[in-house]
């Protein structure tokens, strides 16, 4: 990559964005990390991001909202958010499901556990590199 992408992943497992952060950093990736929702939103009118690693499940405000949010400004609606979500579609327990991941404006969608390779692949994809 000539100029490093921006890479804004929003979850709230440290562990998670810890191990998201160094693969992507391994391929040339410029990445800055958000806990939650909230979080998140703020990073990103701060400073913009290239693409946005996106869980679904997360305190404050999840991401679906912050989908939502950030598709329905007109300035941010053009950055690509990949959505990740441990929800498995069998479980009808919960307001979370595949079907409204899919739906959702996101320009990507991986369940959880997504690889690294998953990951990169995606935002490689995204982001026309």
């Amino acid at each position: 990559m000539s100029e490093k992408k921006r890479i804004l992943v929003v979850d709230d497992e440290p562990d998670f964005c810890s191990i998201v952060q160094g693969n992507l950093e391994k391929e040339g990736f410029d990445v800055e990390v958000a806990y939650d929702g909230v979080q998140g939103i703020e990073k990103v009118k701060a400073n913009r991001p290239d693409a946005i690693v996106l869980d679904v499940m997360m305190p404050e405000k999840d991401g679906y909202e912050v989908c939502k949010e950030l598709k329905g400004d007109e300035g941010l609606a053009d950055i690509p958010i990949l959505m990740l979500t441990a929800v498995a579609s069998h479980v009808s327990s919960t307001r979370y499901s595949h079907f409204d991941g899919m739906s959702m404006e996101a320009d990507d969608y991986l369940p959880k556990p997504a690889s690294a390779e998953e990951i990169t692949d995606s935002l490689k994809a995204l982001l026309n590199l």
